[in-house]
């Protein structure tokens, strides 16, 4: 009785972080440089109910693999898809897009530290520097 109540409530868990990824790729979809994300699962772990048999030479019958009865999933991870978009025309001159893996490097304003980002929205401030 408690197996199936920690399968059924991990998968329960699970599937609402599955739809929080799916929600947030949704909500992002018209997003500059936004790359969408996976969920992945695994097993928690099984419990063995009847070991596996070998093969019987005499008899001439294939061995049978292990009974085991799932407890459970969790989420193994989320990754992150680095696939191509569409690249639409702008007609300005300063967006721009990556062709393949990679990502914009951009310091922020006190220059103290990078940022990464795959928006190539670029624009010039009154200084003349090229801003995000």
């Amino acid at each position: 009785m408690m197996g199936s109540m920690m399968s059924g409530i991990s998968g329960l868990r699970n599937h609402q972080t599955a739809m929080d990824v799916v929600g947030n790729n949704i909500a992002n979809v018209n997003t500059a440089g936004f790359k969408a994300s996976r969920i992945l699962f695994s097993q928690v772990f099984s419990n063995t109910m009847a070991n596996a048999t070998a093969p019987n030479s005499q008899t001439g019958t294939g061995g049978t693999n292990p009974m085991q009865i799932g407890m459970g999933s969790a989420v193994a991870s989320i990754d992150m898809l680095y696939t191509e978009g569409n690249i639409e025309r702008t007609d300005n001159p300063l967006d721009v897009s990556i062709d393949g893996d990679g990502l914009f490097i951009t310091k922020s304003n006190d220059a103290s530290s990078y940022t990464f980002t795959r928006a190539g929205a670029f624009g010039v401030d009154k200084n003349g520097n090229l801003i995000t």
